[in-house]
């Protein structure tokens, strides 16, 4: 269950971010979801970018540096899964809900179109 007090100590940018994702995912995909499910899923996506070395954090500032590279977006898609799996299982208390890998899928493609909003990402032909 998501606390106000977590999503307080969101940067503006993560909450924009998140925001724009939850309000992407339909209505009916969102049952049984949190808007801090859109962050595990995020955080989980950087996660996996980090243990491909396409991204990395300074440890002084804390900024986040962002590589060029390719992504196998069927091996992340496993590793996020993975990563929800063992989070939803955490005890005392989950860290995410248990998504299905279908809504998991429409998070990380609303990251997608997010990133595409900003510039992060260029469209493929």
């Amino acid at each position: 269950m998501e606390s106000k007090f977590e999503l307080s100590l969101l940067e503006p940018e993560e909450r924009e971010e998140m925001n724009f994702i939850w309000q992407l995912l339909p209505k009916e995909d969102r049952k049984g979801m949190e808007p801090s499910d859109v962050l595990f899923v995020l955080d989980a996506m950087d996660d996996y970018l980090e243990s491909i070395g396409l991204m990395e954090s300074d440890a002084t500032t804390g900024e986040v540096l962002y590589k060029d590279g390719e992504v196998d977006e069927t091996e992340q898609l496993q590793y996020v899964l993975d990563a929800v799996r063992e989070g939803a299982q955490s005890s005392p208390s989950p860290l995410c809900s248990p998504l299905t890998s279908a809504q998991v899928q429409l998070i990380m493609d609303g990251e997608m179109q997010y990133g595409l909003q900003q510039g992060w990402y260029e469209e493929e032909d």
